[in-house]
């Protein structure tokens, strides 16, 4: 009977042993385990993620707004490469482009905050006249209250805006390549911010 009962006592004190050791390694493992590695799908959309908060511009740009006259006389013409003098946009300064589009009109650089409830944008560049809605005769004077009627970027269309200044340079659309990224139709860049290819 005693060794029995010395038994039972043996084999009850290892099973809890067991069971008490099996606990802490998991405890021990669920602290230390390291963290998976991201699938395609995360880091896919990561980086999207990091195009977006580098520069938040749609890279296709779509056509000009309506309405808008293509230049007459312009510096630089549809096709020619030329680089970029702008720092609109991370990896934007320095970058060869291709221009895709030239007009003659009023640009403005606006200040807004964004309908979608963004950080407020400061001396954004550039918006032109007919990205404007109904906004009257070019050019408007600094301080206007204007309506943008643009979509370079997530909450601009609709947005209150105030005019900072404006130029009449001749403004162009341009393709060009940011941070692995192919913007084509690139709204706007003026005439004073390009210089000639290479």
């Amino acid at each position: 009977m005693n060794k029995l009962t010395l038994m039972t006592r043996l084999v009850f004190g290892a099973a809890v042993g067991t069971l008490a050791l099996t606990s802490c390694a998991g405890a021990g493992d669920d602290e230390t385990a390291p963290e998976s590695a991201p699938t395609q799908d995360e880091t896919a959309s990561d980086a999207s993620d990091h195009h977006a908060g580098a520069h938040d511009h749609d890279p296709d740009g779509g056509p000009p707004p309506e309405g808008i006259q293509e230049a007459t006389d312009p510096r630089y013409e549809v096709g020619e490469t030329v680089v970029l003098n702008a720092d609109h946009m991370p990896g934007m300064d320095g970058a060869e482009a291709t221009i895709s589009g030239a007009f003659d009109t009023t640009t403005y650089s606006v200040s807004y905050t964004p309908t979608d409830g963004g950080d407020p944008e400061t001396d954004h560049k550039w918006v032109v006249h007919e990205e404007l809605e109904d906004p009257g005769e070019a050019p408007l004077a600094p301080g206007s209250e204007v309506v943008l009627d643009a979509e370079h970027m997530p909450g601009m269309a609709g947005a209150e805006a105030a005019i900072d200044r404006s130029t009449d340079e001749t403004v162009y659309m341009v393709d060009f390549e940011v941070d692995g990224m192919e913007m084509t139709n690139h709204k706007w860049v003026v005439e004073s911010e390009i210089q000639p290819g290479n």
